[in-house]
């Protein structure tokens, strides 16, 4: 990516117009529109001025920018070993660590539930793919089949069981921070 582009794409994050990026860095709106057009080239006592108002070093600036990864395929899903019996969950997308929101495929043997998870921050979702499930909120029961979903803030204690003797349950369930 071009320097100019770049800058217009960094000042535009930071909510400046050209004209107050120009007047905090001692510049003109003529020179900044000329380079965010890349039209002129600044010098890099300039870059670096223009940087500190954007609050951005130059390594920050010139480091390589890794393209985040978007389409995830069936091999890149990591299975969750710690389930109770009767529960086989996946991951979605790996490396949850650094997003907000957790989502995974959850399978729910007949007649298996989910551990009974206290009270914690975040929100969760599910969308029951095939079979039905109890969802417990506390001490309230929430029946669902396959094509209904639900949304809860996790401060309440949460649990999911497959009451059916003999069909699985198949949901997506996404845990957001």
């Amino acid at each position: 990516m071009e320097i100019g582009a770049k800058l217009k794409r960094l000042r535009l994050s930071r909510g400046f117009t050209q004209e107050e990026l120009a007047e905090r860095a001692d510049l003109t709106k003529g020179f900044i529109s000329l380079l965010e057009r890349d039209k002129t080239s600044p010098s890099i006592a300039t870059l670096e001025q223009i940087l500190n108002v954007l609050g951005v070093s130059l390594r920050q600036f010139f480091a390589e920018e890794v393209p985040s990864k978007v389409v995830f395929t069936k091999k890149d899903r990591v299975p969750l070993y710690d389930e109770p019996e009767g529960i086989k969950s996946m991951l979605l997308i790996p490396g949850v660590e650094d997003k907000k929101i957790d989502p995974k495929i959850v399978v729910i043997k007949p007649e298996g539930k989910t551990l009974a998870e206290d009270y914690h921050q975040g929100e969760e979702f599910g969308y029951v793919i095939e079979g039905s499930v109890e969802l417990w909120l506390d001490d309230v029961r929430f029946k669902l089949k396959s094509g209904d979903c639900f949304y809860y803030k996790a401060d309440r204690k949460h649990q999911l069981r497959n009451v059916s003797k003999s069909k699985k349950t198949i949901l997506l369930w996404i845990t957001i921070d």
